[in-house]
């Protein structure tokens, strides 16, 4: 028999359409490993929503696996000590795995592969970063054209169906234990409605997609009203890799519908995670280096704020209740992100990066590149961002996208409020005793954020 070959898993956590599953198994029997790594990324170690969604994606791999007549190996420690451990317990020297673009799993890939003989294959983006760049020869840094340019390359190759058998070795390293991992929240177990909203999992991946492209036809404009559900959710399916780009592409293309608006949100997935290819740092620093200088509130000065923005009740509806999702289902629907964090960053004044922190936790499609360059187009300190001094008005916001049956949903003490009056309970003065007063006006903070903003750029 030949010697094995190890599959490393990380945010790719499906057989189909595989390319480092295929290749290996074509070459001898597999061992599959996913290893917790939580000294690599350091501070960008998965926060707890995501280790919610691990678990359960995990598992679930790992039925698919034995159904096959394999199995998937846990370890946990650094990827590339980890990786050397069971390659010399088992007699492999090749690792195959899929690119991954965050700066640590980049460094990881280069430590791994001073050891052993790293082969990395594509599959994780619609097309891997560089593969598209300017008239010059350079990366695209404005998202328009950077999209217009994987047009041209559009569709992806064909994605290919999982294996029926996986060739196994004849011994087996030691694996550990799931549950020993305890990525599941202790008691009281904050996570407790989220399987009633997911199902982690390729098999329930490939489900969610299904049930939305039913609707895709009717994104463009269901995609901006929080009181239905006509977002895709699939985004934390698409970060941990449960199906790849390239199925959601074809399966959205062969719906019978319009899918244009929505593909170029899988478009907007490979941008950001090309600017973190660019700019490894994103995630903790401004991109432009003006905002170096803004004027943000001192944390210890705004926690009270800061508490009341995390916890929904800052006082305005549409906030709160995007907030109060977020911390019961590990979600929160696209259009309340963009309200919630542009409340934070101008109405409250406080850094991005405290936000930011916050989804990373607390979110199960917890993306480095996505939550980095989101919170920087909001903030206005991205390369390709929207200007600070567009701030939005949350109760227009809400109001002009129809979110009163949302609030109802979220914030159950203004469950009885006409439509007329959720929006702004304190305009119409029935604002219930339950619910908090505005922890600042409007145009108090929307002054406050533009003086802060001209001070900066004097």
């Amino acid at each position: 028999m030949p010697d094995p070959v190890l599959l490393w898993f990380r945010q790719d956590l499906r057989l189909s359409d595989q390319a480092a599953l295929a290749t290996a198994a074509a070459e001898g029997p597999v061992i599959p490993v996913y290893v917790l790594d939580d000294e690599t990324p350091r501070r960008w170690a998965m926060g707890g929503a995501s280790r919610w969604w691990l678990h359960h994606s995990l598992a679930a791999l790992d039925s698919s696996l034995r159904a096959r007549g394999s199995r998937l190996i846990l370890r946990r420690g650094k990827s590339a000590d980890v990786l050397a451990a069971v390659a010399k317990e088992s007699g492999a020297s090749r690792v195959h795995a899929l690119h991954h673009y965050e700066p640590w799993w980049r460094n990881a890939e280069k430590a791994v592969a001073k050891t052993l003989d790293l082969c990395l294959h594509d599959g994780t983006l619609l097309l891997p970063p560089g593969a598209v760049r300017t008239g010059s020869g350079s990366a695209y840094r404005i998202y328009t054209p950077f999209s217009r340019a994987v047009m041209e390359h559009m569709p992806p190759v064909e994605p290919h169906p999982a294996p029926r058998a996986i060739p196994a070795p004849s011994r087996w390293p030691e694996s550990d234990s799931l549950a020993d991992w305890a990525l599941l929240p202790d008691l009281p177990n904050w996570a407790e409605a989220f399987a009633k909203d997911w199902t982690p999992g390729e098999e329930g991946a490939q489900a969610n997609v299904a049930a939305f492209l039913d609707e895709v036809g009717d994104y463009p404009t269901a995609r901006n009203l929080p009181s239905i559900e006509g977002t895709s959710r699939l985004s934390p399916h698409l970060h941990f890799g449960e199906v790849s780009p390239a199925y959601v592409w074809h399966r959205a293309c062969a719906s019978g519908h319009d899918a244009t608006i929505f593909l170029k949100e899988l478009i907007w997935r490979d941008y950001a995670h090309t600017q973190i290819c660019n700019f490894p740092t994103y995630g903790s620093a401004n991109a432009r280096a003006d905002f170096d200088n803004m004027g943000w509130r001192d944390l210890r000065e705004a926690k009270g704020d800061f508490d009341a923005w995390k916890k929904g009740r800052t006082g305005y509806p549409i906030v709160d209740a995007g907030m109060r999702q977020l911390w019961t289902t590990g979600w929160m629907h696209n259009r309340v992100r963009m309200i919630a964090a542009s409340f934070l960053i101008k109405h409250l004044l406080i850094d991005w990066r405290h936000g930011a922190q916050w989804f990373w936790d607390t979110l199960v499609d917890a993306d480095y590149a996505n939550n980095s360059v989101n919170w920087q187009w909001v903030a206005g300190s991205g390369v390709d961002a929207n200007l600070f001094t567009r701030i939005l008005a949350p109760l227009t916001q809400s109001e002009k996208f129809d979110a009163a049956d949302y609030i109802r949903q979220w914030v159950p003490e203004l469950a009885g409020l006409s439509d007329d009056a959720i929006h702004d309970p304190d305009a119409h003065d029935a604002r219930p005793d339950a619910y908090p007063a505005k922890i600042i006006g409007h145009r108090e903070g929307r002054e406050r954020a533009l003086a802060a903003y001209h001070a900066m750029k004097r």
